[in-house]
């Protein structure tokens, strides 16, 4: 019977799944936006476009996103608590120790990143540091080691890249309508066939970008998910991450990096203090916390 730890292996042929059906449809869209224009030129750029960003990607994202976080690599004399707790979950839980940071942020939050496990990095805000006691703070980091031991880390990544690439082909087909095409290719070849083909790429570059990010949605909401039953059994106390969840959803400081790029990789919505478009609200990253306690109260019964 499958359990929590199957989904390590099932998240690594997962990634692969993703990258093959990556490329599929961005060779799809480029092959559309290209026959609408009469040239080659779209198919070109997405395939080279979309295997130049992966590759920055895969290798560099996690640095990207810590900069972006404006977090501060720690060792254990910067901060012997937080090291120690780090320090004795990755050891039961049979990972090797990540690199551990801390954001200048007040909100009460943290996230992890890295492509595997050998290469992650935990991030912690300053005031998750100062407003959750050392159980809750065991839940938190609980949660996020999960993210690095059940492999989850590189999949929402491919899927954030996904969306991203995708959503950059739509947007230069839409803004190329506004200056006649790419080198003039619109006009050549069957009329007709061509005609159609425009009418569906204008179409599929409005859809294509809303489809990735519904995909990024699920995998996002289902990940969080299970990092909370994951941290929930690491730490063998359900009750630190749901007393450490109920203060973050009473938290209501502002992040000032708060980035809708990275916003899947904290443990909760990082946009709480701020004004947001029902939009953005539609496609929120996160489960609701009611939803993530109940789920935790479960485990504890």
């Amino acid at each position: 019977m499958a359990n929590i730890y199957t989904y390590q292996s099932s998240n690594i042929r997962r990634t692969w799944l993703l990258f093959i059906v990556f490329f599929i449809v961005v060779a799809a869209i480029g092959y559309v936006f290209s026959e609408a224009y009469g040239t080659p030129d779209f198919l070109i750029f997405a395939l080279i476009f979309s295997v130049v960003y992966a590759f920055i990607s895969y290798w560099w994202s996690a640095g990207i996103a810590l900069k972006m976080a404006k977090a501060v690599q720690i060792e254990r004399k910067d901060n012997p608590t937080l090291y120690n707790v780090v320090e004795n979950l990755c050891i039961a839980a049979g990972l090797p120790t990540p690199k551990i940071y801390i954001t200048p942020e007040m909100q009460i939050n943290a996230f992890a990143t890295g492509r595997d496990p050998q290469h992650a990095a935990v991030a912690v805000t300053q005031g998750a540091l100062q407003r959750l006691n050392k159980t809750e703070l065991e839940g938190v980091l609980g949660h996020e080691l999960s993210h690095v031991g059940n492999r989850d880390i590189l999949v929402s990544t491919v899927a954030a890249v996904l969306a991203g690439i995708i959503s950059l082909i739509a947007d230069i087909f839409l803004r190329s309508m506004l200056f006649g095409g790419i080198g003039g290719g619109r006009g050549r070849g069957n009329g007709e066939a061509q005609e159609m083909f425009f009418i569906f790429a204008i179409v599929l570059s409005i859809l294509a970008p809303i489809g990735t990010m519904l995909i990024q949605l699920a995998i996002s909401r289902r990940r969080e998910a299970l990092a909370d039953a994951s941290g929930a059994l690491l730490t063998r106390y359900p009750e630190g991450l749901i007393s450490a969840l109920r203060k973050i959803e009473q938290d209501e400081t502002p992040m000032r990096t708060a980035k809708d790029s990275t916003a899947h990789m904290w443990i909760d919505n990082p946009f709480k203090g701020q004004s947001v478009s029902w939009w953005h609200k539609l496609f929120m990253t996160h489960p609701p916390i009611e939803e993530r306690i109940a789920a935790l109260e479960k485990m504890e019964g």
